[in-house]
């Protein structure tokens, strides 16, 4: 792809330009100057700049959709290319969370190994806005997540409901949240951990008029005790803390057995639907679509019903 597009989009990943220059070992005044002559090429400003870094004008934000469309064409081709050449024309990549992976995707990439035993299977653990961003830059061909309230719909992407769970509040076994229900201002009074990392740069995924509303919940650093991308550490965290770990309900036995136990709501649960993100150009490829029907397949096996 040109080279001053892929010099925009590190860009607009970084946020700065600094961040940028360091990732495409480039100094800061080259790109610099080859971002003014991108404004000039367009004859509309690309970025507002900031001491605290740039972010996406509404020009930007059109720039940046369509070429990470044209960077992900091209690597998706080199990428079929190369499987053909190497003959393994049936791996597959995809992302997920945790706690999709522990229930079903697991033993779904196991079994599909088996049968293509050649075929190689990139899996991606994290939240969903990474995943996101993953599947928007061709590393993955789609993932598993709740779903994404607010996603501006110029990404393109179809979503396939799944299932219908809730989160669930979990504290190890001597937690005074225990042994009766307990309202949300009462959960909340307690530390709060989150398995996700918040990244500012992910706030382009949603729509304009929602953006200020996400700022202040999903990229929130106020609210919460430890926040971190390995649930493993956030495990650790609650089985050595009063901090209360919220996380998708599916994952009640497995934090059992970890020493967690769900702390019983006494308000009606806020019911989130689970399942499928893939780009709409890559719906009818046979080896997505082969891909969605076998996910399909096992979460309703396996997860609640819609």
């Amino acid at each position: 792809m040109d080279k001053l597009l892929t010099q925009f989009l590190a860009v607009a990943d970084a946020g700065s330009l600094s961040g940028a220059a360091t990732t495409l070992l480039i100094t800061q005044p080259t790109l610099t100057f080859n971002m003014r002559k991108l404004e000039e090429t367009f004859g509309a400003p690309l970025f507002e700049r900031s001491s605290r870094g740039v972010r996406l004008t509404r020009y930007g934000e059109t720039l940046y959709e369509n070429a990470r469309l044209m960077n992900r064409l091209y690597d998706n081709t080199l990428s079929a290319i190369a499987d053909q050449q190497r003959g393994t024309e049936r791996g597959l990549t995809v992302g997920s969370g945790y706690s999709w992976w522990t229930m079903f995707l697991k033993d779904l990439v196991i079994a599909y190994q088996l049968e293509f035993p050649k075929a190689p299977v990139q899996v991606s653990l994290g939240n969903q806005l990474r995943l996101l961003d993953q599947m928007l830059s061709g590393d993955i061909s789609l993932f598993l997540a709740h779903e994404i309230d607010g996603l501006n719909p110029s990404i393109g992407t179809d979503f396939i409901p799944l299932s219908r769970i809730y989160n669930a509040h979990f504290v190890h076994k001597q937690h005074p949240l225990l042994g009766a229900p307990r309202s949300r201002a009462q959960i909340n009074d307690y530390p709060q951990i989150i398995s996700s990392l918040a990244e500012s740069r992910h706030e382009r995924f949603f729509d304009i008029s929602r953006r200020r509303t996400r700022a202040e919940t999903i990229f929130d650093r106020t609210h919460y005790a430890f926040r971190s991308n390995s649930l493993a550490a956030c495990i650790d965290y609650a089985l050595s803390t009063q901090a209360v770990l919220t996380h998708t309900h599916v994952m009640r036995d497995a934090f059992t057995k970890s020493g967690l136990f769900e702390v019983e709501q006494a308000e009606p649960l806020r019911m989130n639907v689970a399942g499928i993100y893939v780009l709409k150009e890559r719906r009818g490829e046979e080896r997505v679509e082969d891909l969605i029907a076998r996910i399909s397949k096992a979460a309703k096996a396996t997860l609640p019903p819609l």
